[in-house]
């Protein structure tokens, strides 16, 4: 997502719907919400929520897919795995571990006479949050083609929250050079219940020029079976030509096609200039045929690479596919070892389906690129190829900070309750980092609450602690924001707003997945209080058209 910089303020009648949508995802057998009417008011005081059900809800519960929110593998509301490793230990930060219970995020261990966790007013909460690949953006886009394309509803397509995050834009200012920018924000909105807290945060990169960037070692890995017939591959063509749009001289590049055999077509060839008539020539000359040889294909594309490899330079793999074969055990082992462990360069993978929303297949790409630790992508049509590979180019591409770990400190008693992130947990070995790209945000949208609300005085701070390596020197670093709760609670932005409206789209789509039509009012609600602080933008105008087509 492209940062810009904009500070708007949201109008005091706008926040009671939004304060309405954050309580209103509960644990209920109606799809996970309470329900509420709104009644507008006059005066500063905005509009009122009534009717609005302020019990407690579930804490245990995932929004994103309905199960624990805990670090590992899942599945979304459609029934594809996340691609989740809870068993990685790389990167953990173990000397910050706590002893929390990690299906909830609780940082409490004792319990009361119910049974239920008692409320813990002792012990500080920290939580150590994920959001997967800061560029992986599949699912959204996949959602849209379905809806205003080729499939005409949302049967089978996979929703996962934090790509929808990833997709959408979010006016973050850039970070100085080499470092990061921790931008934290809340808000209690009105008819919220007492203690608790719609927070977003957003980790921003430092802002890269594609003139400026650094050279690249990019190796193609295309897929020539007979499944890619017809849109497959002429979408992959585009994919390729694009690419080569977007290269300059210098930047080295190495090609293999792959059926039952696999081809190399370049091996290191160094560019000329932007559309190299070489790598343009062989983009043009792709055709769909035989088999499929996905591991053949891997691992020549991964040979080249390795031979081709250039320490300071971003090292990628390409891998343009419709889905259509297995990724074996062998073939994830080659792409994690590639990717190099922390404190090591390596190869990371980018991978971009091709096709139609009804016949791509959506698994093998979640998986390898999890393995490749880096970005999914859809490109259905010319203009998502051109918004991803050249008007997104370094974001898709660069990397500007490598192994994020994000941790959140909060005061005893407060635990996350809903989550936009891919995984969360008080035990940092569960939770594996991940890349920022340059002109790029992670964003976590969460509601919090807190057992306690009496102790949320004056003085109650939380704490951003963000620890990455620098992408070149692989120096480690650390930035860290500490801010009062009340001082953050004076200021809500568009920013947060915006969040709000994404990630009730989201959750609405899964809800009306799951057979609940109000998913969509909820998810119209809240982007209208959105439309209102960002007038003309282009992400929520989509959102609407994909909402009102449904």
């Amino acid at each position: 997502m492209n940062s810009r910089t904009c500070n708007l303020r949201i109008a005091p009648i706008s926040l009671a719907l939004l304060a309405a949508l954050s309580g209103a995802c509960g644990d209920s057998g109606d799809g996970g919400y309470s329900s509420y009417s709104v009644s507008e008011g006059g005066g500063d005081s905005g509009g009122g929520v009534t009717g609005y059900d302020s019990s407690p809800t579930t804490t245990a519960s995932d929004p994103t897919n309905g199960s624990s929110p805990t670090s590992g593998a899942g599945s979304d509301s459609a029934g594809n795995t996340d691609g989740g490793d809870s068993g990685n230990t790389s990167g953990a930060d173990t000397g910050d571990a706590t002893s929390g219970d990690a299906s909830t995020g609780d940082a409490s261990s004792s319990t009361g006479t119910t049974g239920e966790a008692a409320c813990d007013i002792e012990t500080p909460v920290v939580l150590y949050l994920s959001p997967d690949d800061s560029n992986s953006t599949s699912s959204p886009v996949q959602v849209r083609e379905a809806v205003l394309g080729d499939f005409g509803g949302l049967n089978g397509v996979p929703i996962r929250t934090w790509e929808f995050m990833n997709y959408y834009s979010f006016a973050y200012a850039a970070a100085e050079p080499g470092q990061v920018r921790v931008t934290p924000e809340l808000a209690q909105f009105q008819g919220q219940p007492d203690g608790q807290y719609t927070m977003q945060i957003g980790i921003s990169g430092e802002a890269v020029p594609a003139a400026d960037r650094p050279l690249m070692n990019v190796t193609l890995v295309l897929d020539e079976s007979g499944s890619m017939q017809g849109l497959p591959i002429e979408m992959e063509r585009e994919v390729c030509r694009t690419i080569a749009g977007s290269l300059r001289k210098g930047d080295i590049v190495s090609m293999v096609g792959w059926d039952t055999s696999n081809a190399v077509k370049l091996a290191g060839h160094v560019v000329q200039s932007a559309n190299d008539p070489t790598i343009v020539a062989e983009c043009d000359a792709l055709e769909s045929g035989g088999g499929t040889d996905l591991s053949g294909g891997l691992n020549a594309g991964y040979m080249l690479a390795s031979e081709h490899f250039t320490p300071g330079r971003i090292n990628r793999v390409v891998l343009i596919s419709d889905g259509g074969a297995n990724a074996g055990e062998t073939d994830i082992a080659v792409i994690a070892q590639g990717a190099g462990d922390q404190g090591q360069d390596g190869i990371y993978l980018v991978g971009v389906g091709v096709g139609t929303s009804d016949s791509y297949k959506d698994e093998l790409m979640d998986v390898v690129t999890d393995a490749g630790k880096g970005a999914s992508l859809f490109i259905p049509h010319k203009a998502e190829a051109t918004r991803m590979f050249k008007d997104r180019f370094v974001s898709t591409m660069m990397v500007a900070a490598r192994d994020v770990r994000v941790r959140l400190d909060m005061p005893p008693g407060f635990e996350i309750v809903r989550f936009s992130g891919e995984e969360f947990s008080s035990n940092p070995s569960e939770i594996e980092p991940q890349h920022l790209a340059p002109n790029d945000a992670m964003v976590f949208h969460q509601t919090v609450e807190t057992c306690a609300p009496a102790l949320v005085d004056a003085e109650a701070s939380i704490t951003i602690t963000t620890r990455f390596q620098d992408a070149v020197t692989f120096e480690q670093r650390e930035v860290q924001e500490t801010r009062k709760i009340a001082e953050l609670l004076a200021d809500p932005s568009a920013n947060l707003l915006k969040g709000a409206a994404v990630f009730a789209y989201a959750e609405g789509l899964k809800a009306i997945q799951s057979g609940d039509p109000a998913g969509k009012t909820r998810a119209l609600e809240a982007l209208t209080l959105a439309e209102a602080a960002l007038p003309g933008d282009k992400d929520l105008a989509e959102i609407r058209a994909v909402l009102e087509a449904l």
